[in-house]
């Protein structure tokens, strides 16, 4: 398996430079085309706008938005043309989350900047949180100072659920292209050790039956396991980290858990997610 179509959404509000060189090192690896995404939408008039005055900010917004689009386009363009085997642009005046959901049906796998705040501007770019947990479809969560898909080191963050075995089916050739493989998994209890180490063992021979060999590793005290991934990371040197989105639905909202948030958000490699 392979990817043969990667998605980059790119944001209107900041530089699009890191997901770009994502992106595009992806295509090459794979051999494959990136269709690059973008949308914003109109915001409401101000309070004290009506009539004319009000149609005039609106139609001002629309040409603002629409320079925006073509200029992001043309950066795209421009960036991965030569990477990739083939490129195409989509973009609308709607809501960025809505639309890449939805033009998401089209992509092996889905690459998109970080964002560490706690509210993204809905108008101006696809919230990552968002996406992990309604695409359908694997997730790259780029920081902002990543210059390419580093695989000299991966790290798998396992917790024995459905969502870390799909993301590690999904991630499959990502960890066929890796140097170095390690499975790690945090124990939520200094008694349960033993099982997390059943566990990454059974994962590295399921992995070394597609040709893929892993290191395993488990801590010896449970403790925070955000803290202790993170801190696993930078021992192996790793330079992305495969994990399952894990979150719950409360009022139609997804809250994500501690893991999935940090990798989403604050991480400084490249978060590979799927649930």
């Amino acid at each position: 398996m392979d990817y043969k179509t990667i998605m980059v959404g790119l944001a209107l509000d900041r530089p699009n430079d890191a997901c770009l060189r994502v992106a595009g090192d992806i295509a090459e690896r794979f051999g494959a085309r990136i269709i690059g995404v973008a949308a914003s939408d109109l915001r409401p008039p101000m309070y004290f706008a009506s009539g004319a005055f009000a149609q005039k900010l609106l139609e001002e917004e629309t040409v603002a938005i629409e320079r925006q689009l073509s200029e992001l386009e043309s950066e795209f363009r421009a960036s991965v043309e030569k990477r990739a085997t083939a490129v195409e642009w989509r973009a609308s005046r709607t809501l960025p989350v809505p639309y890449v959901l939805q033009q998401a049906r089209a992509a092996d796998i889905l690459v998109v900047g970080a964002r560490s705040e706690t509210l993204v501007d809905p108008n101006v770019a696809p919230d990552p949180s968002d996406l992990v947990m309604q695409a359908g479809r694997p997730l790259i969560v780029v920081p902002s100072r990543a210059e390419w898909l580093d695989l000299r080191s991966v790290l798998i963050a396992w917790k024995d659920v459905r969502e870390a075995r799909r993301a590690v089916f999904d991630a499959l050739p990502i960890l066929a292209a890796a140097t170095e493989v390690t499975i790690a998994e945090v124990p939520e209890q200094d008694d349960r050790r033993a099982d997390a180490l059943s566990h990454v063992a059974d994962v590295a021979a399921w992995l070394r039956g597609h040709g893929i060999a892993a290191n395993t590793l488990v801590p010896e005290k449970a403790g925070n396991v955000t803290e202790q991934l993170e801190k696993i990371a930078g021992n192996v040197g790793a330079g992305a980290v495969i994990a399952g989105a894990y979150g719950h639905s409360r009022l139609r909202e997804w809250v994500l858990s501690g893991v999935t948030h940090h990798l989403a958000t604050e991480s400084r490699r490249c978060a590979f997610l799927s649930r």
